[in-house]
């Protein structure tokens, strides 16, 4: 054989590592979805249930709300121990539940007086 010859050739092929099997990736892969979890999910949640509980306390007659089913309304009086308030739309006066206000759209420091 020519030198030509030797340098056109191919390299000889590396010795192939044996893929490991699934369950042994299984491990790994269970530990970086904990740690995702951990790192972005959890802090996340606890973030939004404080801002919720904050948003709950701080709730007073005059403020206007939108409740979970779509309803636009303001606070009248909370009353049953914190757990229900009244709300005032256009013309109606409605109770429901504290739980099922999501959003607090302004302050007010007293109701609106309706004539």
């Amino acid at each position: 054989m020519t030198f030509t010859a030797l340098i056109a050739e191919d390299p000889a092929p590396a010795p192939k590592q044996p893929e490991q099997p699934f369950y042994l990736q299984l491990p790994f892969m269970l530990a970086m979805f904990g740690l995702f979890f951990l790192v972005v999910i959890l802090p996340q949640n606890r973030r939004k249930n404080r801002e919720a509980k904050k948003m709950m306390e701080n709730l007073k007659p005059g403020a206007k709300i939108i409740t979970s089913s779509g309803i636009v309304g303001s606070v009248v009086k909370i009353k049953d121990g914190d757990t229900e308030v009244v709300i005032r739309t256009e013309d109606t006066k409605m109770c429901v539940l504290k739980s099922s206000i999501t959003t607090v759209v302004a302050e007010s420091t007293a109701p609106e007086v309706k004539s």
